[in-house]
């Protein structure tokens, strides 16, 4: 489990490995990962952009923009929170993604970023 907290909004993710398969002649790792967003802070927020940065063994970091998470803006109200689950595909057994949500606080009209740990992930078989 990967845990960060940014001006009371905690985000926690955890990852699992969804298996292998063949793409385009090639071998893909598929990984999912599930983020609890967590309204800690005493004014509700709402979540309207993600920025995320994947980085794959075998191949060069990749970068994804977008509004809201799959689909939703989410408004998360003070000691409420807001889970969802996503995934990726990788080249390799081996990655990681990072990035950041942009959120916009309701009571003050304040734009600020919620920084996403840094999480990896990693086919059982490539573990040492």
């Amino acid at each position: 489990m990967f845990v960060q907290v940014t001006k009371g909004i905690k985000v926690t993710v955890q990852t699992t490995f969804e298996g292998t398969f063949f793409k385009n002649y090639k071998m893909h790792y598929a990984f999912g990962y599930t983020i609890t967003i967590e309204n800690m802070s005493k004014d509700p927020v709402q979540l309207i952009a993600r920025h995320w940065d994947v980085f794959d063994a075998l191949k060069e970091m990749e970068t994804i923009d977008g509004e809201g998470v799959i689909g939703r803006k989410p408004v998360i109200k003070p000691g409420k929170s807001h889970t969802y689950s996503s995934g990726c595909l990788l080249a390799s057994p081996i990655g990681a993604m990072n990035g950041f949500y942009e959120m916009v606080n309701f009571t003050t009209s304040e734009e600020f970023e919620v920084e996403i740990p840094t999480f990896k992930f990693a086919a059982p078989f490539a573990i040492n």
